[in-house]
């Protein structure tokens, strides 16, 4: 059984979801809740949730670059592939589409990483927002470019601290 929290952040209101495996998703503020309403909880009733909020509010003070939570995440073999590359792009650091399907296999597989980054359940924590388009451009971002553009600026900010 799946229950998700809300968490207000300065950059609007999260939502937190989890399984009794881990946490498996992360919605950005105005997005469509992953579950029925009613499986809504208070967040310090639930230890993951809790836990996953407050490092989702440390990481958004800029005092936390690591995300430390068991996933329960979902997915193709490719996905999963491409996710837990995501997970290697340091903080601070952004890497192309390309630059990613190289490392798995060829930059013909550019387009279907970035399927596989907007398909991705827990944005931030599995740190989509650091792939960037080819000469820096910013492109797609299931939160919207502006926040994709705040999350960039918040870890270029902490990273100089």
């Amino acid at each position: 059984m799946q229950l998700s929290t809300t968490l207000p952040t300065a950059l609007g209101v999260f939502t937190l979801t989890a399984d009794e495996d881990g946490l498996c998703g992360l919605s950005f503020p105005a997005e469509i809740l992953p579950v029925p309403h009613e499986s809504l909880v208070e967040i310090t009733s639930h230890s993951l949730l809790n836990e996953a909020g407050q490092q989702l509010l440390a990481y958004l003070r800029g005092a936390l670059r690591d995300f430390d939570l068991p996933l329960s995440i979902q997915g193709t073999a490719f996905q999963l592939q491409v996710w837990e590359q995501l997970r290697t792009i340091a903080y601070g650091e952004t890497m192309t589409y390309g630059e990613l399907a190289e490392r798995i296999g060829g930059r013909h597989k550019a387009r279907a990483v970035g399927g596989a980054a907007h398909a991705n359940p827990l944005a931030i924590i599995i740190p989509c927002h650091r792939l960037i388009g080819a000469g820096g451009k910013l492109t797609g971002f299931g939160g919207g470019l502006p926040m994709k553009q705040a999350l960039l600026d918040l870890e270029e900010s902490s990273f100089k601290d």
